[in-house]
């Protein structure tokens, strides 16, 4: 993915057969596919949290198969097949059922990721009965969801209990990783970085290779040495060039030695891709940076009504300029439109605070993830508005806890609430509502609304429906 960071295609081109089959290929909407391959896969009479195990599997899968560019770094023109003894069931023109149709247009820029890591997961699936794996069992879904488990305890059952779900994860249209340009000595830039990183991993199973000292973005004399040695092994032309050919090796190795197309992943941290703050970009600003830039302000819309969407396009436009204004209005920064140190810092710790702390299970409760700043008197935003209506729900049931009206401002009453939260759970009780306090009242609310069953230890001295 051109981006280094998933997102949600808004087309996929699927192989109808084997990947080395003379067949067809066809281009169809995301969810249209992920809709084809639910209907294919599973049966609309499945319990709904079976449904929505089975689906987020898939999507997961599917977007794995994307983001590592498995075909396409093998040589194919493809994104994926239809051949279930590589992919999943894909029936060109076939119909569809409307609950699947409906829970795929909830769920479909969603996605499984193991807690830590970067790319979405090789979900790997099976019917159970037929045939096993180590993944998820399409049938044993079904029986933990007539035992009463939720989509994400299925999940857990399946693939782990370190994992969580990304939400809201922008659309765009997929495009080559390859950069387009020769890379090789004197030119620089994060593609750069990115042949660095993966060719000092590369190096842990290939000795022969040499080290790059610093992964800086910088095409020196390391690097081209790092490069050539590549090429040597895995038999290209060993110029110290990386071009289409070159990129792609590097890609399907890199693949290989981390195990990205497989359940057991060494994974991909944050790090590895993102691009790190370089400097101020501006209105005529083009690139991956501005890319890099519109993807978090995108994905972050999902969750602030105050911030709009906008294309990832590279192109540092007036609808890119609004969208920062806003993004800065909302966090309380300087209102420039210009993404300086200070806008890109913001803009990614609280990226981070969607991806990476928060699990599936406030998610499954109707509830909204951690919006990553804290939030004190003063506040103003959707996030309070929510805070708000979870405080109001609780106070029902525990009426210790006062209700506050939902006005989206973090006024005196709200932080009265918020305290009298934090004391019944023996919290610090400042008012204030970082991730720990976020997290208790979501847990909380998610299992009122819910009606879950409790587990022994859980919330020590409070039972749902106690007072």
């Amino acid at each position: 993915m051109n981006a280094n960071l998933p997102y949600i295609p808004a087309r996929i081109t699927v192989h109808l057969g084997a990947p080395r089959s003379n067949a067809l290929d066809v281009s169809v909407p995301f969810t249209e596919y992920i809709t084809n391959v639910a209907c294919s896969e599973i049966y609309p009479t499945w319990p709904e949290s079976a449904i929505r195990a089975n689906i987020y599997a898939q999507i997961s899968f599917t977007l794995n198969r994307i983001y590592t560019e498995y075909y396409p770094s093998r040589g194919y023109a493809f994104d994926i097949t239809n051949s279930t003894a590589y992919d999943q069931s894909f029936v060109n023109g076939r119909d569809y059922f409307e609950n699947i149709s409906q829970i795929v247009g909830e769920i479909f820029n969603s996605y499984i990721v193991r807690q830590g890591n970067v790319e979405p997961l090789f979900a790997q699936y099976c019917n159970g009965t037929t045939v096993t794996c180590n993944g998820l069992s399409q049938w044993g879904s079904v029986t933990l969801a007539n035992e009463g488990y939720t989509p994400y305890e299925i999940l857990q059952y399946y693939y782990g209990n370190d994992i969580n779900i990304v939400t809201g994860a922008p659309v765009m249209s997929i495009t080559a990783s390859y950069p387009g340009r020769l890379l090789r000595l004197g030119t620089a830039g994060d593609d750069v970085r990115q042949i660095q990183i993966r060719l000092n991993r590369i190096s842990d199973n290939y000795s022969s290779i040499p080290k790059i000292t610093v992964p800086d973005g910088i095409f020196s004399y390391d690097t081209e040495a790092a490069v050539r040695q590549f090429q040597e092994v895995f038999s290209l032309t060993p110029d110290g060039i990386v071009g289409h050919a070159t990129w792609y090796r590097i890609q399907f190795i890199y693949n290989a030695v981390k195990r990205l197309n497989e359940l057991d992943s060494e994974g991909i941290k944050l790090s590895e891709v993102t691009q790190q703050y370089t400097r101020s970009l501006s209105q005529g600003d083009r690139g991956i940076e501005v890319r890099n830039v519109q993807y978090l302000i995108n994905y972050l819309s999902e969750f602030y009504n105050t911030i709009p969407s906008i294309a990832i396009d590279g192109i540092y436009g007036p609808a890119t300029t609004n969208a920062v204004e806003r993004f800065q209005q909302t966090f309380d920064l300087p209102v420039t439109g210009e993404s300086d140190y200070a806008t890109w810092d913001v803009l990614y710790r609280t990226y981070l605070g969607f991806i990476e702390t928060i699990p599936f299970r406030y998610i499954e409760g109707n509830v909204l993830p951690y919006p990553g700043v804290p939030l004190r008197i003063g506040s103003e935003a959707d996030p309070v508005r929510v805070l708000q209506e979870y405080l109001t729900y609780i106070s029902g049931y525990i009426p210790e806890i006062p209700a506050v009206p939902a006005t989206g401002y973090f006024g005196t009453l709200t932080q009265q609430s918020v305290i009298a939260f934090q004391r019944l759970k023996g919290l610090p009780q400042n008012g204030v509502v970082g991730a720990i306090t976020w997290d208790e009242i979501t847990r909380l609310y998610s299992d009122l609304y819910n009606g879950s069953r409790l587990n022994d230890g859980q919330y020590p001295g409070f039972e749902v429906g106690s007072t």
